[in-house]
């Protein structure tokens, strides 16, 4: 899988595409060479997270289904965004604790806008 930004009229959206080779099986996925994230210091309780979670598209928030202070799983739900009749549930990067939710039930998002930051 690879991870793609793409514009269309204007408006970014991040995609995962397969490559799909010539061969009649498809290829074990190769094993991600991720970056190791800058050490941040972490965030006063109470205060901004310093794990950002951000829209992965345009569209609504139907759904907020977290609570300052709760702690999460990675890949648990935190947001549920819909965008051409389609929820897309927005999940925690990885285990946290939620600090800020920064939007609400019915908002308008952006791309890119930050919906929930983590400690």
């Amino acid at each position: 899988m690879k991870n793609l930004r793409i514009t269309v009229n204007g408006t970014a959206y991040d995609v995962q595409v397969e490559e799909l080779g010539e061969t009649a099986a498809p290829a074990a996925p190769a094993a991600a060479a991720k970056p190791a994230p800058a050490a941040k210091p972490a965030a006063p309780a109470g205060a901004v997270g310093n794990i950002s979670v951000k829209a992965p598209m345009p569209g609504t928030v139907v759904n907020v289904v977290v609570t300052v202070g709760q702690a999460v799983k990675a890949g648990e739900d935190l947001v549920f965004i819909e965008a051409m009749k389609m929820e897309t549930p927005v999940k925690a990067p990885k285990d946290a604790t939620v600090a800020t939710i920064e939007v609400s039930k019915g908002e308008a998002v952006d791309s890119g806008k930050v919906l929930v930051t983590l400690n």
